[in-house]
């Protein structure tokens, strides 16, 4: 690997971090006011369109399954979800929301839109936005494969 792949590598790095902090930072403004953390809201949203087990969850996510299973613990205990029974498998039961966490989604929509129209301004329209998605998209999609692929072994040198 080339200095410069390596620098283009650890830019890439730090620019998704950065990213990822951001994302965190303005999700826990546009959740608190429904009642939920960004963490909450992350969940709900994994499970809005369908009822998914806490492992499904995970892997949507990227995060590991503990994670996902004590936030799924809270917003049962807080009522914004409900476990479920798993027809495909007996143990691992269906994280759904409730109509209280539907809600407390919903009370987020207003400030969702208003940050996706000052984002699709700020990059300079709807091909741009979706440009940028197609990328990270792509970048993510790069990092499964490289990932099942396996780590590749360090070079030495004599």
């Amino acid at each position: 690997m080339s200095r410069e792949q390596q620098d283009a590598l650890s830019r890439t790095a730090l620019g998704v971090f950065r990213l990822n902090g951001q994302f965190l930072a303005v999700s826990e403004r546009l959740a608190e006011p429904a009642g939920l953390t960004a963490a909450w809201w992350q969940v709900l949203g994994a499970v809005l369109p369908e009822p998914l087990p806490v492992a499904g969850i995970a892997r949507v996510m990227g995060i590991t399954r503990q994670s996902v299973q004590r936030v799924a613990d809270l917003l049962v205990r807080e009522g914004l979800a409900s476990y479920e029974p798993n027809p495909a498998h007996r143990r691992a039961k269906l994280l759904a929301p409730t109509e209280r966490g539907r809600a407390a989604v919903r009370r987020i929509d207003p400030g969702h839109a208003e940050l996706a129209a000052l984002l699709l301004r700020e990059l300079g329209g709807q091909e741009a936005f979706d440009e940028t998605v197609r990328v990270l998209e792509r970048l993510s999609a790069a990092l499964d494969v490289v990932e099942r692929a396996g780590r590749p072994e360090p070079v030495t040198s004599g």
